[in-house]
């Protein structure tokens, strides 16, 4: 009998950047098309551009026509809903974001990802201010969300806790100086690997594409990798589970061949 397992999805971190152009996009691709071609080589994409500013409706429109069925986009939320000292206080601008025309993107739409700055750190009653926030349903939709923190005074049991009453997964980030957390909360993981190299074509040595290739499979189906650290103990439920994995690096040169490299593994 086949092991159940849940969606894996890998991708990269925009589709707008120029270094790409003759090295994953062809050459004379006009530049109108670069996110059809993207969405034909990956199957997920990490929008940056909503952390910055507003987007609006047209363009989630736009965006949601130009990719394939099964394509999923995940979201940054706005830097004006995490950059602040009382999260508490950021329900006018999560309301905002999804009153942009977020839910234009339809069945393309997957996780909203809400980065904390590195000099933010634990308060568990602010940050549980904070999850509460963050609607669980829109018009009938129900909504994901993860959560990347980035100080290391997060790495107690006491997060963890929290994140698991309000079913919010902590972004496994894989960097140099930015705790990784591995601790399972909801019913997907989101994981960014930051440590590709541009001298690298595949953006990450064969051995490595394979470990976290097995990782993916091994959350897709419930379990827990062995090899990556964690905060508290307790295990899960075991249950499928969707992945979201992005290749996001300094210079992102070869995150795309990364992303195809992964892909091609995990099939």
């Amino acid at each position: 009998m086949a092991c159940r397992s849940g969606n894996i999805y890998i991708g990269i971190g925009g589709w707008t950047f120029p270094p790409w152009r003759g090295i994953f996009y062809p050459d004379k691709l006009a530049h109108a098309k670069e996110l059809a071609y993207a969405a034909s080589k990956l199957t997920s994409i990490e929008i940056n551009g909503t952390y910055y500013g507003s987007q609006k409706p047209e363009s989630f429109r736009k965006w949601a026509r130009e990719v394939p069925d099964g394509f999923v986009f995940s979201l940054k939320g706005p830097r004006f809903a995490t950059n602040r000292r009382g999260l508490a206080e950021a329900g006018d601008s999560v309301k905002r974001f999804y009153d942009s025309g977020v839910l234009e993107l339809g069945d393309r739409l997957g996780p909203v990802l809400w980065q904390f700055a590195p000099t933010k750190a634990f308060d568990e009653a602010d940050f549980g201010k904070f999850l509460e926030l963050l609607p669980r349903k829109l018009e009938g939709r129900a909504l994901r969300h993860a959560v990347e923190v980035r100080h290391h005074s997060f790495c107690t049991p006491a997060f963890i806790s929290l994140l698991r009453q309000f079913q919010v997964p902590v972004v496994f980030a894989e960097h140099g100086k930015y705790p990784a957390i591995a601790d399972i909360a909801a019913d997907f993981v989101y994981a960014r690997l930051q440590k590709g190299s541009d001298e690298i074509k595949t953006c990450y040595p064969p051995k490595q594409l394979d470990a976290w290739a097995k990782r993916f499979q091994c959350w897709a189906t419930g379990d827990e990798p062995d090899d990556l650290p964690r905060v508290d103990g307790a295990q899960p439920k075991k249950v499928p589970r969707d992945v979201f994995a992005y290749m996001i690096h300094e210079g992102k040169v070869h995150a795309p061949a990364g992303a195809m490299e992964l892909i091609a593994r995990v099939k």
